[in-house]
């Protein structure tokens, strides 16, 4: 496991000390450093041709409305949430993810195997998802030619859909998401000439809705509907419900 705080280069996790203190979230510049200048475009694939594609999983949140600790560490199928998702997004063809810790981050890294992966700490994720996007990105591969940002929170991602959102990023998207009979929904494919867009539009609880709308004229939407479902887990009849799938 690989881990590195706000806007720092991912580094081996030997040399991450486990109390050391973690730094100040990564500011729009860090991620523009790492995106480059050239503009993104219709047809441009983010700026970058089709390469790599770098998952980037945000699981900072404290789970405050359901009431039971770091969503992360829910326990899903015999492992923590997060384990699964990480599975998931590997299994559909990410061969790097890219974690973002915040609530317990000491306990989750403790308690999730999360090997392989790189960590990167949101000291500032109690402002909401955008501290988190901002942190992520910047935590980036240097070869990603794209994120694929995913949540946690939602276990019914399926490798399918991943690969769908692979798919149409090889096929020239350099901005995808996914949709649910025609409803737009994550996970979301944001190619590398517009990280440095997304993360000046990611502030409070937006994520990377104003880089969406912005660009919907160069989104694509990929219908994944028929292989997964977009529901998250903020309430305890959501956990329930999903806690009896089998």
């Amino acid at each position: 496991m690989s881990s590195v705080p706000g806007s720092a280069e991912p580094v081996p996790a030997a040399a991450v000390p486990a109390e050391s203190a973690p730094a100040a979230s990564a500011p729009a510049e860090a991620v523009s450093a790492r995106a480059g200048s050239a503009p993104a475009g219709p047809g441009s694939a983010g700026s970058r041709a089709a390469g790599p594609v770098a998952a980037l999983l945000l699981a900072a949140g404290g789970g405050r409305r359901l009431g039971l600790g770091p969503k992360a560490l829910l326990p899903y199928r015999g492992r923590p949430l997060l384990e699964h998702a990480v599975a998931v997004l590997r299994a559909g063809g990410c061969g790097q993810v890219v974690v973002v810790l915040g609530a317990g981050a000491d306990r989750v890294a403790a308690a999730a195997d999360l090997s392989g992966c790189v960590v990167a700490r949101n000291p500032d994720w109690e402002s909401g998802m955008g501290s988190s996007l901002r942190v992520g990105l910047a935590a980036m591969p240097l070869a990603a030619t794209a994120a694929l940002v995913a949540l946690v929170d939602t276990p019914g991602l399926s490798a399918a859909a991943v690969r769908r959102m692979l798919d149409a990023h090889r096929a020239g998207s350099g901005l995808a998401a996914a949709a649910y009979r025609g409803r737009r929904a994550h996970p979301v494919l944001i190619g590398a000439g517009y990280w440095d867009e997304a993360a000046r539009g990611a502030v409070a609880d937006a994520g990377a809705r104003a880089l969406l709308a912005a660009r919907a004229a160069e989104l694509t939407l990929v219908e994944c509907g028929d292989v997964a479902t977009p529901d998250d887990i903020d309430t305890p009849d959501a956990w329930s419900r999903w806690r009896s799938v089998p």
